[in-house]
């Protein structure tokens, strides 16, 4: 039975999707239907398609009462929107639908897990948000909430540990058909930790252990776990709120961890052994992660920052978008990431030129636009210093440009997008450490309208970052403090 809130939500994104043309969206990477997108959740395969439902607030481009929308895709690039699959209209989950997962059961059902939010007020006048873990269950297109939610609250909680800080859950089958989610939560020293819970039904929950604890190292509360097997490793993937930056590694505010480490799945114990930023850029968060029937991790993330969402136009009709799908890896201890190999196929109209002197400010022709994949080989000129800086300059006009430089001798990759049309201080800039070898490099970027995502060595490092400028501003041209030759290699998408 659809209640009335979710039937007027569906009404409302089918009648406000019509009015939004196609080129004012992303080409290849998901939007919102309607106003606000947030977190990728229930990112799953089901019935020959791939789903992604997300964080939604349909009536304003602006962060609300928490929906789930709702898309799917036979390839990951092209998106069809269906209904909005949940909206905050029981009890338990009437201040939002926060973030979740899903998995298929036994019985060929889809089963979706989300946190439901509720506000309460106290007795001296204050309100406290509590949340709990909900579940819903259906057929790919409607749901219908499970008549014994929430399945877990406060009562099923460590001691110490914050209801209000109790969200995300991450579902998995293990061999012995029985169930495992994580949970990220805030016990009472105030940084974060993840909690593992276990069922034989997937609808009755209980708490198993605590799999890992921040200990006040990488920022505060712990979002949006994930966590899997990957190249013979296990990796949780989590999204720290409050990080202070160390070097390079981390950024302030909201960030991204990768922790790659064994799991014993006999005593369920986590083991760190590494840590590492998931993306480098100004605009990823809260990524999540589907195995494809071909065997692949493929990662999807929020392509937008929390620091930077109300600085913009309150009369635009959506607002967010995802990233690039990335096949994932671990090689040498790290998580790399590279472009869904089904990105090639939209490849067209190659343009490549080979060796060329980059010394000062070069344009090329055939090599501009907005929705391109572009492979760029760097060296220093034979029998030359090493160049000081090579940086490549897109989304440009006499008036915008966006830059990713490159400093060989810090061996320092920043984007700076201030000159992209932005009229607020917003985070403008972000600098990476990358490796390199005497100045060669090798990036790959992808641009899509309102995006840029830079693989960086083949993926050892991402830098990712939207940009509002004008669809008009197309230009893509090559700067060069020194002598680089440059190999490219550039495609229309």
């Amino acid at each position: 039975m659809i209640s009335q809130t979710l039937r007027e939500a569906r009404k409302y994104e089918e009648a406000f999707e019509k009015t939004i043309q196609p080129e004012s969206r992303p080409e290849f990477h998901l939007s919102s239907r309607a106003g606000w997108m947030n977190d990728p959740n229930g990112f799953s395969y089901y019935q020959g398609k791939y789903h992604m439902f997300y964080q939604y607030h349909p009536y304003d481009a602006h962060w609300g009462p928490m929906h789930w929308g709702h898309a799917v895709s036979e390839d990951l690039l092209h998106w069809t929107y269906l209904p909005a699959a949940l909206a905050p209209d029981e009890f338990y989950d009437m201040d939002g639908c926060f973030s979740g997962s899903a998995i298929d059961l036994p019985d060929g059902r889809q089963l979706l897990m989300y946190t439901g939010v509720q506000k309460e007020r106290q007795r001296n006048g204050e309100v406290c948000e509590y949340q709990t873990q909900c579940i819903a269950v259906g057929d790919g297109v409607d749901y219908e909430k499970y008549e014994g939610n929430p399945v877990l609250t406060g009562a099923d909680l460590p001691e110490g540990c914050s209801r209000t800080d109790f969200r995300d859950p991450k579902v998995w089958r293990i061999a012995d058909g029985t169930y495992r989610c994580v949970i990220g939560n805030r016990p009472a020293d105030g940084s974060g930790q993840i909690l593992l819970y276990s069922s034989e039904d997937a609808l009755h929950w209980k708490f198993e252990k605590i799999l890992i604890a921040n200990n006040d190292r990488y920022g505060k509360m712990w979002e949006c776990p994930d966590f899997f097997r990957l190249d013979g490793k296990w990796v949780l993937l989590t999204s720290p709120q409050d990080m202070l930056p160390e070097g390079f590694e981390y950024h302030n505010g909201n960030g991204t961890l990768c922790v790659i480490g064994t799991f014993d799945e006999e005593t369920e114990t986590f083991r760190e052994e590494s840590f590492q930023s998931i993306d480098y850029g100004i605009d990823f968060y809260a990524p999540q992660t589907v195995l494809t029937p071909d065997g692949r991790r493929v990662m999807i993330g929020w392509m937008q920052n929390w620091d930077t969402c109300d600085f913009r136009s309150p009369h635009i009709p959506w607002y967010g978008q995802m990233s690039l799908p990335r096949e994932i890896s671990i090689r040498a201890g790290r998580l790399f990431q590279k472009p869904i190999r089904e990105l090639e196929t939209l490849r067209c109209n190659r343009v490549e030129y080979r060796d060329v002197l980059v010394s000062d400010v070069v344009h090329l022709k055939g090599i501009s636009g907005r929705k391109v994949d572009l492979e760029i080989m760097l060296r220093p000129e034979e029998g030359e210093k090493i160049y000081q800086k090579f940086a490549v300059r897109f989304a440009q006009n006499d008036k915008y440009q966006t830059a990713l430089s490159f400093r060989p001798y810090e061996s320092v990759m920043k984007i700076d997008r201030k000159f992209s049309g932005s009229r607020r201080a917003i985070i403008h800039q972000r600098r990476s450490l990358v490796n390199s070898e005497q100045g060669r490099i090798k990036l790959r970027m992808i641009l899509d309208r309102f995006s840029a995502e830079i693989f960086v060595n083949d993926g050892e490092q991402v830098i990712t970052a939207t940009l509002y400028t004008d669809l008009d501003a197309q230009g893509i041209s090559f700067f060069a403090d020194g002598k680089v030759r440059m190999d490219i290699v550039k495609y229309d998408l």
